[in-house]
């Protein structure tokens, strides 16, 4: 039995609102459910939404965890050993450097697509037209949506066949307003990720703040915050038909 293929879809923006300060993904979001996939057997293709060099949140990374806001309070910004792991992945860095964009795939080639987090989808993700028909259309497909953190505000945009959210009357999570309110960018991001899901339907569904927490209805699976991201690719792999 073949390999079931993910595409991964990470975010091309690089500041935080007009703060001067830089974000993007959170690097722990891509790179811990990057591993658990590959390692549970299925196939991973990493792409952004402009392609290019993937921008990371700086707070992310080994240099700089700590040092000012970002998806984590400072004082819990370590470094996973997933992070350590693609840093020194060559063939893994040779994509972050130059990975191609969403609309060069053939999005009917996978069989699920999962989106990372960091703030920087908040910005591109949340109004990318081609990001809301790949998800749109394999979401009408059957085909597994999974996202973590801010990731789901590559959700708000997907429409039904219908013409109806993808998450209305759906149970959802993400990053959640006490949390955005924790890391101090209630202000900063252009809206509130929770809020936003409410507005379209969505049956939002929370943990404890900073604490594991994913969600799954039907083909549709997402994450809290940072502390979520094996957990919905966990999920993602037992609902490709592999132990995760």
């Amino acid at each position: 039995m073949p390999a079931p293929k993910v595409l991964v879809v990470a975010t091309s923006h690089d500041q935080m609102g007009s703060t001067g300060h830089r974000t993007g993904v959170w690097l722990e979001e891509l790179a811990t459910p990057y591993y658990a996939l590959l390692d549970g057997g299925a196939e991973v293709t990493l792409v952004s939404i402009k392609g290019g060099a993937i921008p990371w949140d700086p707070r992310s990374l080994p240099a700089q965890a700590g040092e000012g806001p970002g998806e984590k309070p400072e004082e819990q910004q370590e470094v996973p050993a997933s992070v350590h792991r693609f840093l020194a992945d060559e063939k893994a860095m040779q994509t972050a450097r130059n990975s191609p964009a969403l609309g060069s795939v053939d999005p009917g080639s996978f069989d699920a697509v999962f989106l990372p987090g960091g703030h920087g989808p908040m910005w591109d993700a949340a109004n990318d037209e081609t990001l809301a028909r790949v998800i749109g259309s394999m979401f009408d497909q059957g085909k597994v949506v999974a996202a973590v953190c801010h990731g789901p505000a590559g959700l708000v945009k997907a429409r039904r066949q219908d013409g109806q959210p993808i998450v209305d009357g759906r149970r959802v999570s993400a990053f959640t307003n006490s949390e955005e309110e924790a890391v101090g960018l209630t202000k900063v991001v252009p809206f509130l990720l929770e809020d936003r899901l409410k507005e379209l339907g969505g049956r939002f569904e929370r943990g404890p703040d900073w604490q594991p927490f994913a969600v799954q209805d039907g083909n549709l699976i997402t994450g809290q915050n940072p502390q979520s991201s094996e957990l919905v690719a966990r999920h993602v792999l037992t609902s490709l038909g592999k132990a995760a």
